[in-house]
């Protein structure tokens, strides 16, 4: 039986070092990203209370609405875009957001590479991998990622890592160690793998980053 925990971040933690522990690995080199999305202000601040720093969200407007005044109280905290990103939305994604999760496509890329010539900052980005082929899921093709690389190269778009969502209702193990294969075969360090229901997997197959949302939030209305 697990004991009980304070917080539901109390409880994240205790998996992530578990999963550390089983990959021999330490919990400081795991960045936890809190999925905020569609959660309003007076739901993220008691996890700002508790000292987490990294949120997630998924959609440029809606963290517009909510987090310069957070930052204003809160001023160190790190902000991922972690959902599809709109070409159109470039120079507002790169004006936001410290990471970028979802770099995914050629025009995106020249998009991106233009906001941060003009905005003078280059931001991090992952770049997202369809690891599972699945024709409704953003994300480059595995054989399409050398290419990808590539152009991000001459754009000058630092990339840090490589991000997935698995195939939904089977297990997501084989893609997580896939994509760490994939990120070792480029050279690639960093890996935005793991959510709520398998993160502790993920740690044990290589993760960097993971983005947990309802074990931090609970379940959205």
């Amino acid at each position: 039986m697990e004991p009980p925990y304070d917080t539901p971040l109390d409880e994240v933690r205790s998996h992530i070092a578990r999963g550390c522990k089983a990959s021999r690995r330490k919990p400081e080199d795991i960045t936890l990203i809190a999925v905020s999305k569609t959660h309003p202000a007076s739901s993220i601040e008691p996890l700002l209370e508790q000292g987490l720093r990294v949120f997630g969200e998924n959609r440029v407007q809606e963290a517009q609405g909510k987090w310069p005044a957070l930052r204003e109280r809160y001023p160190n905290v790190e902000l991922h875009g972690i959902g599809q990103l709109q070409s159109n939305k470039a120079e507002e994604a790169v004006a936001l957001f410290d990471y970028i999760h979802a770099l995914d496509r050629p025009s995106l890329v020249k998009a991106l590479g233009k906001a941060m010539d003009k905005a003078d900052r280059r931001v991090p980005c992952f770049l997202q991998v369809n690891i599972g082929s699945e024709d409704q899921k953003g994300g480059c093709s595995i054989e399409g990622l050398p290419d990808l690389m590539s152009q991000t190269q001459d754009a000058d778009i630092p990339i840090v890592g490589l991000m997935c969502l698995p195939p939904a209702g089977i297990e997501a193990a084989p893609f997580f160690a896939l994509l760490a294969k994939l990120a070792q075969d480029n050279g690639i360090k960093g890996l935005s793998m793991g959510m709520s229901g398998d993160y502790e997997t993920a740690i044990m197959l290589g993760a960097t980053h993971i983005r947990v949302g309802t074990a931090l939030f609970g379940k959205r209305e």
